[in-house]
């Protein structure tokens, strides 16, 4: 089966400032890099975000390379550490600036159209230490202050801005889990950052509508997304897949597409008395400055079940998961390099959500992909990477993305991660989720497989559906 996207299908890919730039020639270490420096144990293979794919250095080539992979778009991130000398003050290093028009300018003249995110998880470790990160209401003023900078410097030339990456794992990893820098478990800091990472957000767009000077711009949020399915249809299971909804989605979604946060998260967080400390101005200015446009970024689907023990139990400190613990359903198809369940179809349902809940806002992929571990062993006689698995995988989900694209999807583009394998936080290269690879001691970049596959995709935007992925779905 052929299937035909749109004309003008943004067909792209993902990465961000200090996943390819690394902390070289930087003004300030972020979260990241003061983590390595300290604790080089908590990185696989102790690699750590040095030189990163040499991006800084590499970028003309580097573009180059993405151009042959059929890119037409990339989402990348101008690192805060980097383009501002004085966090206080607020005053632009000279030299990232010229290498961020550089970069700009050259993805231009390439012919790929740039996408820039604000923050990709990288805080400057500096307003972490001073003032608490994320927990501070004067670092989301700083934050602002940031964008600002960034809008006036470079939105001539770039339409698409997003506030952030992932909010959701910063709230989550560096405050729950234990999984980022400063490895915080604590409930009720949790909320707090959640609310001033949403509030970050709605300011950095306040800025953007005074100051941006592209007609054609617009800005909007990346969140991963996902419904949770229950384990079972048990009313136990229901409400536990519902809860995890609410804190996993809805609270971004809600705050950042409709201006407020849902009233059900507000009231249950109020009753647990860890509700996060607002001021009525700041709420009218989350309600006024909404986002033009979504990205979602998918990888596998979330499965819950009601927890172990009841909400209610004595002794508990509050989080989020003491209202659903995680499923693990049997049988289900795996990548088992990452851990993660593949399945396509939930594309579909995130797509008819953002349809049918949300106004249908422009939207689009803007992560989706495969991350496979020792990638060498799939070299063949050339020494090029048979990703089949990768071009089977991108298939699967872009047949379920423009079913729902058919049925009304108001979905514009679609954006693998990554372009180049890139330094991925502490499991650094373990994984490998590039068109391109990256031999990361000569830094010597190739084409896989799959990106002459994606090349010839994006020059078509036709999408060839073998019989064995149709027989799969019944279709």
């Amino acid at each position: 089966m052929e299937l035909k996207f749109q004309e003008n299908f943004l067909w792209g890919a993902a990465t961000s400032g200090p996943q390819t730039e690394g902390c070289f020639k930087k003004q300030h270490d972020n979260v990241f890099d003061y983590d390595f420096d300290h604790y080089q144990e908590r990185f696989w293979g102790g690699i750590g975000p040095d030189t990163a794919s040499n991006f800084f250095n590499d970028f003309r080539e580097d573009i180059k390379l993405m151009k042959a992979a059929g890119l037409k778009s990339i989402r990348t991130s101008i690192q805060w550490s980097r383009l501002i000398d004085d966090l206080e003050k607020n005053t632009v290093n000279e030299k990232a600036v010229d290498f961020y028009n550089a970069v700009i300018n050259e993805f231009i003249a390439q012919g790929i159209r740039p996408m820039i995110n604000l923050n990709h998880f990288d805080l400057p470790v500096e307003l972490l230490k001073t003032y608490g990160g994320w927990e501070s209401r004067h670092v989301v003023d700083l934050y602002a202050g940031f964008a600002a900078k960034c809008f006036a410097e470079f939105s001539d030339r770039v339409s698409d801005w997003f506030t952030f990456n992932e909010p959701m794992v910063v709230v989550e990893c560096a405050y729950l889990l234990g999984f980022h820098y400063p490895d915080i478990v604590d409930g009720k800091k949790a909320v707090q950052v959640a609310y001033h990472l949403q509030l970050a957000s709605s300011l950095a767009i306040e800025q953007y509508r005074k100051i941006n000077k592209n007609p054609e711009g617009r800005i909007g949020i990346i969140l991963n997304l996902t419904p949770s399915y229950p384990a079972t249809e048990k009313i136990e299971d229901l409400k536990a897949a519902e809860m995890a909804d609410l804190w996993q989605n809805r609270l971004f979604l809600d705050a950042s597409i409709k201006g407020e946060f849902p009233e059900e998260l507000v009231s249950l967080l109020q009753e647990e008395n860890v509700l996060w400390q607002s001021e009525a101005e700041d709420l009218k200015r989350i309600k006024e400055n909404k986002v033009d446009l979504l990205g979602v970024n998918y990888y596998h689907p979330s499965r819950v079940q009601e927890p172990e023990y009841s909400s209610d139990s004595l002794a508990q400190d509050w989080r989020p998961d003491k209202y659903y613990a995680s499923f693990n359903k049997r049988g289900v198809r795996m990548n088992a390099d990452r851990g993660w369940e593949i399945h396509p179809q939930t594309i579909y349902e995130i797509a008819k959500r953002i349809q049918e809940d949300y106004g249908n806002i422009p939207w689009f992929i803007s992560e989706n992909g495969m991350g496979v571990e020792n990638e060498e062993r799939f070299k063949d006689e050339e020494g090029q990477i048979q990703d089949d698995y990768r071009i089977i995988f991108t298939t699967e989900h872009l047949f379920w993305l423009h079913k729902a694209i058919q049925e009304g999807s108001n979905c514009f583009g679609y954006h693998v991660w990554t372009p180049i394998d890139c330094w991925s936080w502490r499991n650094s290269y373990k994984n490998r989720y590039g068109l391109i690879s990256l031999n990361i001691h000569t830094q010597v970049k190739t084409l896989k497989k799959s990106a002459y596959w994606y090349k010839n995709l994006t020059d078509s935007s036709l999408l060839q559906v073998p019989d064995s992925i149709l027989e799969k779905y019944n279709q």
